[in-house]
């Protein structure tokens, strides 16, 4: 079972990589849902870092639609964060919708040329499109997409089982090495029902694993060594 955690800190980043986290997303402006963090942050936290980075790429929180500044702009921050040559680069983080609600293919493309031979995480906005089973044969015609970040298009995961276990099926019936990735709403005390339900393997944690269930405390140690432990038994 593979265990992502949202990083916001240089601090969370040292307490995910050793309390049991796979990797870490790395985002600013949580209570947008997350952007791209700024060079300095991701500079400190490459620094601290031991587990794969995962990097959040979008300009904005207002929608999944971008104008043409505003892709200019996420493909600059894909090449300023592939100069850095961080060696624990692990993947971008990104999703772009056409006013349908469809996967933008034209500017996906443009932003996977971006990021070369960087793998991509196409993040929730595939919660937001018309049809998920349509995106995600669309997704998996890209090899560099390598991962679909979901919560299966209800608001809180535990509450799209049924949907999860539907994606984690077609992604593996079509023999795709797409990773469907489980978040939203994740809390410990239901993750290993959740995994059994869904076939799922592999899960996002955010405010789950934090002090108090807040979003922007600090990750709990104890919090995330439990869900390790509990994962290492699925």
């Amino acid at each position: 079972m593979l265990l992502e955690v949202i990083a916001l800190t240089e601090e969370d980043a040292k307490t995910a990589s050793r309390f049991g986290a796979d990797r870490i997303e790395l985002v600013s402006v949580i209570e947008e849902g997350g952007l791209t963090p700024e060079a300095d942050v991701i500079r400190q936290v490459a620094e601290v870092c031991t587990i794969p980075m995962h990097i959040m790429i979008r300009s904005h929180s207002r929608s999944f639609h971008y104008s043409e500044a505003e892709i200019a702009e996420m493909i600059r921050s894909i090449r300023d964060i592939r100069a850095m040559q961080l060696p624990k680069l692990g993947a971008f983080v990104l999703g772009v919708l056409t006013v349908d609600q469809t996967v933008n293919e034209e500017h996906l493309g443009r932003l996977l040329e971006a990021a070369g031979d960087v793998p991509v995480t196409f993040h929730r906005a595939f919660d937001e499109v018309r049809d998920q089973s349509e995106a995600l044969e669309t997704l998996m015609s890209y090899p560099q997409v390598r991962t679909v970040l979901t919560s299966g298009g209800a608001p809180n995961v535990l509450h799209a089982s049924e949907r999860i276990a539907e994606l984690v099926q077609r992604a593996g019936a079509r023999g795709s090495a797409i990773e469907i990735l489980a978040g939203s709403g994740l809390i410990v005390e239901a993750v290993a029902g959740f995994v059994e339900a869904t076939q799922v393997r592999a899960v996002h944690f955010g405010s789950g694993v934090r002090v108090n269930g807040s979003s922007t405390a600090p990750i709990d140690p104890t919090r995330l060594s439990d869900l390790r432990a509990i994962l290492d038994q699925r």
